[in-house]
């Protein structure tokens, strides 16, 4: 059977959702998945960056992680997209890449693609699940199969709850508040394993 190919695509600022696809990329990877974990190009100016001492950190210490491209899109049979919450909706450097999604969706390259989504907030109830759905809005236009994780493993209940995607909360000080490691590892498994079905046909 021929090996899934997984693109885990995040924008991240400070880390956070850096972390969360890492960890879903080992969750995908146990699951028999080839993965590339993917980010997607900076926006922001670097007089904004290097006005907050975290933020400059984490560009600095994923410089060498690819930025997502064209090739990357063709290549995968599914996608994990995560990105943290801006005022309940999708991060303005995720957004500006799905939508220049435009051409490969004209010409039926998003068709069937297995997508899952991931995200953070600064608390609780700032658009963790609204930023998640937000993400699956897109993949509907993209005529994909969206992959939720659901209640599938008692992981999503320790991690909070979120049937939708995988999400934390920060507090001041940068640090997850729920214990997400194990769900969002699991949504890599997950996502590998229905887009193992659908590539090699579930028995």
């Amino acid at each position: 059977m021929e090996k899934v190919k997984l693109a885990i695509i995040y924008y991240s600022s400070t880390g956070t959702n850096y972390q969360l696809a890492k960890w879903a990329e080992e969750g995908a990877k146990e699951a028999g998945a080839e993965v590339r974990v993917l980010k997607v190009p900076e926006l922001a100016p670097e007089e904004a960056i290097n006005s907050k001492p975290e933020w400059k950190a984490h560009v600095e210490a994923t410089k060498d992680v690819a930025v997502v491209s064209e090739a990357d899109i063709e290549w995968a049979d599914a996608f994990i997209l995560s990105s943290p919450a801006r005022f309940g909706n999708v991060a303005s450097q995720m957004k500006q890449f799905l939508d220049t999604m435009g051409g490969m969706w004209a010409a039926g390259k998003l068709n069937d693609k297995v997508v899952s989504a991931m995200s953070s907030a600064g608390n609780a109830h700032g658009g963790q699940e609204a930023t998640v759905q937000a993400l699956y809005t897109s993949a509907m236009h993209w005529g994909a199969i969206i992959v939720p994780p659901g209640y599938t493993d008692k992981s999503i209940f320790k991690a909070g709850g979120n049937p939708y995607g995988t999400s934390v909360t920060i507090d001041q000080d940068g640090k997850m508040i729920e214990d997400v490691e194990e769900a969002a590892k699991h949504q890599g498994k997950r996502t590998a394993m229905v887009a193992e079905w659908l590539k090699n046909g579930k028995n």
